[in-house]
C-alpha cells in the first residue's frame, strides 16, 4: 500500500440486520435506517435475499436513481413504459426514475428454488435532475471490466476507475464509484483512490475486512470521513467479496417519503398529488399491471430477455 496515499478514517460502523421489506422478501438494511438516515448522496442501502413467490410487485418512484446487483440467481423487471428483461448473476441495472416510473422487480423462480441474493443502492437525483425522463442502463458482468493487481485480489470497475483500469461510462446522472471487491486469501492488501468531494463506505457481503486495527465481519458497513484520498485495508479472511461504493456528495435539501424524493416538504406533497392523479409523468400508471407481479418462471424467463 502506497505510504503517500492519505487513508480516510471511520466515522461510523455498523452490522446491519434483517428485516421484512416488499412481498415475501428479507433485506438487510444499512443506508436508510435509524442508525443512518442518509450518506448524501445515498438514500438506502439493501442487501436483499428474495425467495421464489416473493419479491417487490408494481411501485413508483420519483426524484432518484436505483441500482441493483445480482449476486445470485435471476431478477426480472418491467415498467409501464414497455421496458422489460432479466437481469442474471453478476448483472447490473442503473436505473432513473426521473420525473415518474411505475416498475416491478420480481425473482424469477428458478427450478433449483434458489433464493435471489444481491444489492440495491437508491441515490439521490441532482435538484435539476428530479424531474428529467426515466431511463435504464443495463451492464451485462461480461462486460464489466476487471482489475487484477494481485493474484489474490479481483475487482470488478462497475464505474469509476481502479488499479488503472476504467469503467463502462454513463451508467448514471449521479457521479457514483462502484467496485465489486474479491480477496481470495486473508491478509491480501487493497487501497481505493477517491475525490475528495465523494462520500464512500464498504458493505461486506461475504468474509470480513481489517481496516485500521479493526476487523468488520460479514454484513458490516463502514462509513468514512473525507479527509483522506483513498481507503484501504486488508482482507481478513479467504474469500472474501466486499463492496466498496462513493458518490458525489449534492449540496442540496432532501426530503423523502417512502419510494419519492425531493427537495422541499411541498414538492414532495405534489409528487403524491401526481402519482395519485396520474399525472406529470404518472398518465401511464393508470390502469398499468405489470405481467410479472405474481411472479415468473425460469422457463418463461428468455421470453423477457431485452
Amino acid at each position: 500500500m502506497s505510504k503517500q496515499q492519505n487513508l480516510r478514517s471511520i466515522f461510523k460502523h455498523f452490522i446491519s440486520r434483517e428485516q421484512s421489506e416488499g412481498v415475501g422478501a428479507r433485506v438487510r438494511r444499512s443506508i436508510g435506517t435509524m442508525l443512518l438516515r442518509k450518506f448524501s448522496p445515498f438514500l438506502m442501502l439493501d442487501h436483499f435475499n428474495v425467495a421464489p413467490g416473493a419479491g417487490f410487485p408494481d411501485h413508483p418512484h420519483h426524484g432518484q436513481e436505483t441500482i441493483t446487483y445480482v449476486n445470485e440467481g435471476m431478477i426480472a423487471h418491467e415498467d409501464f413504459t414497455g421496458c422489460k428483461g432479466v437481469l442474471g448473476k453478476g448483472d447490473l441495472q442503473f436505473m432513473t426514475a426521473g420525473k415518474a416510473i411505475c416498475h416491478a422487480e420480481m425473482p424469477v423462480q428458478s427450478n433449483s428454488g434458489e433464493h435471489v441474493v444481491g444489492l440495491q443502492l437508491w441515490v439521490d437525483l441532482p435538484t435539476d435532475m428530479k424531474n428529467t425522463e426515466p431511463r435504464y442502463r443495463d451492464l451485462r458482468n461480461k462486460d464489466i471490466p476487471r482489475a487484477n493487481p494481485t493474484d489474490d485480489l479481483e475487482i470488478e470497475v462497475i464505474s469509476g476507475n481502479s488499479y488503472g483500469v476504467d469503467s463502462v461510462k454513463d451508467l448514471a446522472y449521479t457521479p457514483i464509484d462502484f467496485y465489486m471487491y474479491r480477496g481470495k486469501k486473508a491478509g491480501t492488501e487493497f487501497t481505493q483512490k477517491f475525490s475528495r468531494d465523494f462520500n464512500v463506505f464498504i458493505y461486506v457481503l461475504k468474509g470480513a475486512v481489517n481496516i485500521g486495527d479493526q476487523v468488520f465481519p460479514q454484513y458490516s458497513s463502514i462509513f468514512f470521513n473525507t479527509d483522506g484520498d483513498a481507503v484501504g485495508g486488508t482482507v481478513a479472511a479467504d474469500d472474501t467479496e466486499f463492496a466498496i461504493i462513493g458518490g458525489k456528495i449534492l449540496d442540496q435539501e432532501t426530503v423523502q417519503h417512502g419510494p419519492f424524493v425531493e427537495e422541499t416538504k411541498e414538492k414532495l406533497i405534489k409528487v403524491f398529488y401526481d402519482y395519485q392523479s396520474y399525472s406529470n409523468g404518472f398518465e401511464r400508471a393508470r390502469n398499468w399491471r405489470s405481467s410479472i407481479r405474481d411472479g415468473i418462471k425460469e422457463d418463461d424467463a428468455p421470453n423477457h430477455h431485452n
